[in-house]
């Protein structure tokens, strides 16, 4: 591996070596040169001549600060991007057991039910388990034939049992994912509709605690209200005999009438 490829693999890779090539006067010809061709990538297009005015042109071509064509990525068939000297897919895949080079025992087309064919992908992982145990305790052989021996097969029969079970368990883990993402909405509705009832029980129990007290203290009016008029009744009562008695008292000393002990008697309680 030469040292660039080091480089890229680097888990904290430099920056590109031309990234020097994004100046701001680099940019500054390249939108110029835009406004002057109107195809600046056509090889026949020469950008000394275009911009013989300006200063300072680079001897590498301009269109290289293009930023690329990500529609020309989707137009492939298999559209990938590399970063970093590692290869990504534009769409996300899950590649089967049989494109990894594996012996695929199920249906590839997810469309098909795959549990017959899982299931006897377990018996026969089950009964070739069970094989192996017994070949363990055959005596060894007295030469070395020609074929392997028997716990090989098996061991390797096995092998391949196991990888078609954990291929199919990771091609069910995004049905798995939209199953979970599913009971985790549906808790969160839940938790979202006891709180709102819990919420609507306090305001009920809350607008009953106001009620009895507007009641409570309408009811303490009234009874204010009653007693302020009986005592307003009284003062006007005894000012009414107040004023009854002292004008009876005058009016008989006008007249020249004696006043009487009871009279006077009367005037001074009403006082």
């Amino acid at each position: 591996m030469d040292d660039d490829d080091a480089e890229l693999r680097n888990p904290f890779p430099s920056p590109p070596s031309h990234y020097i090539k994004y100046a701001s006067h680099n940019l500054k010809l390249l939108a110029l040169l835009r406004e002057r061709v109107p195809d600046p990538s056509d090889p026949t297009v020469n950008q000394y001549e275009v911009l013989s005015d300006q200063t300072d042109i680079p001897d590498w071509p301009l269109t290289q600060l293009e930023k690329p064509r990500v529609d020309w990525i989707l137009e492939e068939p298999d559209a990938y991007y590399d970063v970093f000297g590692d290869r990504w897919f534009v769409k996300e895949k899950i590649p089967s057991l049989a494109e990894l080079g594996g012996n695929q025992l199920y249906p590839a087309d997810p469309s098909v039910d795959r549990r017959p064919a899982l299931l006897s992908v377990l018996r026969s992982l089950l009964v070739t388990y069970s094989a192996l145990t017994s070949s363990l305790l055959d005596p060894p052989p007295a030469s070395s034939p020609a074929e392997p021996p028997g716990w090989q097969r098996q061991v390797e029969w096995i092998n391949v049992l196991g990888q078609n079970l954990m291929a199919a368990a990771n091609d069910l883990r995004p049905v798995q994912a939209r199953g979970n993402l599913e009971l985790m909405m549906k808790r969160q509705l839940e938790l979202r509709r006891e709180e709102t009832k819990t919420i609507h029980s306090k305001c009920h129990s809350m607008q009953a605690k106001l009620d009895e007290l507007r009641s409570s203290l309408s009811l303490e009016q009234q009874d204010a209200m009653t007693s302020l008029g009986q005592k307003t009744a009284d003062i006007n009562e005894n000012v009414s005999s107040f004023f009854g008695l002292s004008v009876s008292v005058v009016l008989r000393r006008q007249k020249g009438a004696s006043v009487e002990k009871q009279d006077v008697l009367r005037w001074a309680e009403a006082v």
